[in-house]
């Protein structure tokens, strides 16, 4: 079992991870989907120890990656996004070598590269320089490098990138293969690919896991009604006096005008997820309605996906909050700015005779447009004492 528990990790002012936590069991294909930037990759990482987390546990059967890492690390086989492959090796050569690091012990190493290039259908390839492979057989290698040793736990990120159509269903038919024996945790950003090779999807967005389940648990729970989209010839009143009598409608939605058919578009919402296409279309039948159109929309994974991940992904508030802090600072400067200039203000107007404590004395003085430049510190004592002067002529010719 796989125990992450509230993992952080933050690059500067750019949060990759926050917060994040979930247990995985043997025996299921774990998807992990979100857009680029959601922190698959950075997650995948922190899981295999290649990176330490600021703050959390990834405790892998019982093994905390950073207090028993040895331990943890060799219950974890890892296909990162650009396969770890050296170009100069032969595959039997790179994977012997790989069996070593892995501490494969020495007379078992023969009949273990058997099995995983049979595994991996690399049995004609094991003499062949990695670098003269296609970019779906160094994937392969790369893959075949994840299973030595028999991990429990296999971690592919974006295992299919750069694959064609046919290797892409041979790498899912693996995968399903695998998750008998081992949880398989799969990353990616492709919809298709994690619906059809996953049991349980997790889906991440700026470092948040932000909706989780099989697909189908998903789907029922934004599924909680069913709603039909209709074309039909007919009458808003005659459509609305077909439907009446039929049972779990919420609401109908007819639109104001017809198109060219003279049809009319309906929205039909019931009230409790029940499928009541069978009865609306008796229904319209019976009352002789042309129906041209019966289709019913569904919250899918990919609205679902976008739904959840329509913010961006990225940086913390760290820079936003600095640029408010600014921002207010700015604005109680000002403020003062402006409390200094309603200040010199009121000693203007005593100093002319009038009564500073009277509001609309400052009016007389200094307009708010003026005031304005003085809080801004663009009006000097020239311009009040001009200021000053008008004010005195305007009074004299009245």
């Amino acid at each position: 079992m796989i125990e992450v528990d509230n993992i952080v990790k933050t690059y500067g002012d750019y949060q990759a991870v926050n917060h994040l936590s979930f247990k995985l069991e043997k025996g299921k294909i774990y998807g992990f989907l979100g857009p680029n930037g959601a922190g698959k990759s950075t997650t995948m990482n922190i899981m295999t120890g290649y990176i330490a987390a600021d703050s959390g546990t990834v405790t892998i059967n019982g093994h905390d990656i950073l207090k028993e890492p040895e331990e943890a690390k060799a219950c974890v086989g890892y296909l990162p996004e650009i396969p770890p492959l050296y170009m100069d090796m032969t595959v039997g050569e790179y994977l012997r070598f790989v069996c070593e690091l892995k501490k494969v012990p020495k007379k078992d190493i023969r009949e273990h590269l058997v099995k995983i290039l049979s595994e991996t259908m690399l049995g004609d390839y094991e003499h062949r320089m990695i670098r003269n492979l296609s970019k779906g057989y160094k994937q392969r290698v790369g893959l075949a490098q994840a299973l030595i040793g028999d991990p429990e736990v296999i971690i592919l990120d974006e295992p299919t990138v750069g694959l064609d159509p046919q290797q892409i269903n041979q790498m899912q038919d693996f995968m399903r293969s695998l998750k008998k024996d081992h949880i398989v945790i799969l990353s990616s950003h492709i919809l298709s690919q994690v619906s059809a090779v996953c049991d349980y999807i997790l889906i991440m967005s700026h470092g948040e896991l932000v909706q989780q389940g099989s697909e189908e648990e998903l789907e029922a729970s934004e599924n909680k009604s069913q709603v039909l989209k209709l074309r039909l010839i007919a009458e808003p009143d005659v459509i609305r006096e077909t439907l009446k009598n039929i049972a779990h409608i919420k609401d109908i939605e007819i639109s104001e005008k017809c198109d060219g058919d003279k049809a009319y578009d309906v929205l039909i919402t019931t009230n409790a997820p029940v499928d009541i296409r069978k009865n609306v279309g008796l229904a319209f039948a019976k009352a002789g309605v042309p129906v041209l159109e019966l289709t019913e929309k569904r919250t899918t994974l990919e609205d679902i996906f976008l739904a959840a991940t329509t913010q961006t992904p990225g940086y913390i508030d760290h820079a936003k909050a600095k640029k408010e802090k600014k921002e207010e600072k700015d604005e109680k400067e000002i403020e003062e700015q402006r409390k200094e200039a309603k200040r010199i203000a009121k000693e203007v107007a005593k100093a002319a005779g009038l009564d500073p404590l009277r509001p609309e004395s400052e009016e007389e003085v200094l307009s708010d447009e003026e005031l304005e430049k003085a809080a801004m510190g663009e009006l000097d004592i020239e311009d009040i004492d001009e200021v000053m002067a008008e004010s005195e002529e305007e009074e004299e010719n009245e």
